[in-house]
């Protein structure tokens, strides 16, 4: 047995609906899998419609599964309300709510733009925030007994860290948002807790964070106690766990899942101090070109 390796039953999200937002790549479409092999029906959403298709169409083949894809911009209301209905339309009920959806810069905060700021608040703390809304409201106006918020936060939610403030920030104002309604919504029988990952890398956003060769001289896995980094099934394990009746009387929870990182040295990207001026520049003209491909 490793860590590679699926953690529940086969039956153990049978009969469940889940919502995950920012599903169709990377963790979100890990974690939607391992959803669908466990026997959900798993709704995924963004703002790619395209590519919320392949990846339905490629989980579907590989799961014998459902997988609906709903277009939807999280910044959005009213296109988040669109999305529930849709989903609601199909299944006839929604269970579960993860809240994956992200957005993030590298950068120095100075050289930010207001918009660049408020493009990440607006999708992780705004989206989070309207997902969980109109999901909630639905689950109490109608009187649903049981609904679970399962939120993805960071370790520098608590912590902080340079160069990557907007999302700091946003991460800090979704895991106030976890423990508040944890507390305020049990009473409903809605449950809300939240995942705190470390490094877990994925093709498209660490190319986004770290274009060209900054990954290999920037190496995550030097800064983890464990000296890895992690493993896109593992996380996929402990979100299950956390959605699944399993955990019934775990609520306003945050689970670490970092090898001991943020023990080790708060601020996952504190370590690009070390970067002069010179290659800021040149970073900032990497990612733009690779943005503009």
């Amino acid at each position: 047995m490793n860590f590679s390796q699926k953690m529940l039953r086969d039956d153990a999200l049978k009969g469940k609906v889940i919502v995950v937002t920012g599903g169709g790549s990377g963790l979100g479409k890990s974690m939607t899998k391992y959803f669908l092999e466990l026997g959900a029906k798993v709704a995924i959403t963004s703002r790619d419609l395209d590519k919320l298709t392949k990846t339905a169409i490629e989980l579907e083949s590989e799961t014998a599964g459902i997988c609906l894809p709903v277009q939807c911009d999280v910044r959005n209301y009213e296109e988040v309300e669109n999305m529930l209905h849709q989903v609601i339309k199909t299944f006839d009920k929604v269970d579960i709510l993860l809240n994956n959806a992200a957005g993030n810069f590298i950068s120095p905060t100075e050289r930010l733009s207001a918009n660049a700021f408020d493009t990440i608040i607006d999708i992780v703390l705004k989206g989070t925030k309207n997902c969980t809304l109109a999901f909630g409201k639905h689950w109490i106006d109608s009187k649903q007994t049981s609904a679970t918020v399962l939120n993805i936060v960071t370790t520098y939610a608590w912590t902080g860290s340079a160069y990557v403030v907007p999302s700091a920030t946003a991460k800090a104002g979704v895991l106030a948002m976890t423990r508040s309604l944890a507390v305020e919504w049990a009473k409903y029988g809605i449950r809300t807790n939240a995942i705190a990952p470390g490094p877990f890398p994925t093709k498209g956003a660490w190319d986004r964070l770290l274009p060209g060769n900054l990954s290999e001289k920037f190496d995550m896995a030097k800064k983890v106690p464990l000296k890895r980094v992690g493993d896109h099934q593992e996380l996929a394990n402990l979100a299950a766990y956390l959605v699944s009746d399993f955990s019934a009387y775990i609520n306003g929870e945050v689970v670490v899942i970092d090898g001991g990182e943020w023990l080790k040295g708060a601020g996952q990207f504190n370590i690009l101090e070390a970067i002069p001026e010179e290659l800021w520049d040149q970073l900032e003209m990497m990612i733009k070109a690779k943005k503009n491909k």
